[in-house]
């Protein structure tokens, strides 16, 4: 035997969901009268408070407090310059100079009148 009647489940917004929670968490309440009062079967409400405890246990408790948290002062790392190695050779002779990075155009004058 057929029906021309189409079953549609019924949707709730979560909202809503929560106001009928909210309602049957009052002292006193009874889940059967709240979910009378709006037009709800029972165990569908039944089946929205398991799911709301489950939710809550497996959920971690998150506070909307702030923490503060202590950080460990930055401390920079020692800045190592780099510096410039030559090493010449003449005859039985050998220098070995080194030179800082920073100041490379001291160390291109100095090479030029060196060579020249």
């Amino acid at each position: 035997m057929t029906s021309d009647k189409a079953t549609t489940r019924r949707r709730y917004s979560a909202d809503f969901k929560a106001l009928v929670l909210g309602e049957c968490d009052a002292p006193g309440a009874s889940v059967a009268k709240v979910a009378m009062s709006h037009g709800i079967n029972t165990n569908v409400v039944h089946g929205w408070r398991k799911l709301a405890r489950e939710a809550r246990s497996t959920s971690p408790a998150f506070s909307s407090e702030f923490v503060p948290v202590a950080l460990p002062a930055m401390s920079t790392p020692p800045v190592v310059e780099r510096s410039i190695e030559v090493e010449l050779r003449r005859g039985a002779v050998t220098m070995k100079i080194t030179w800082p990075s920073s100041a490379t155009a001291d160390f291109a004058a100095w090479t030029r009148e060196l060579l020249q």
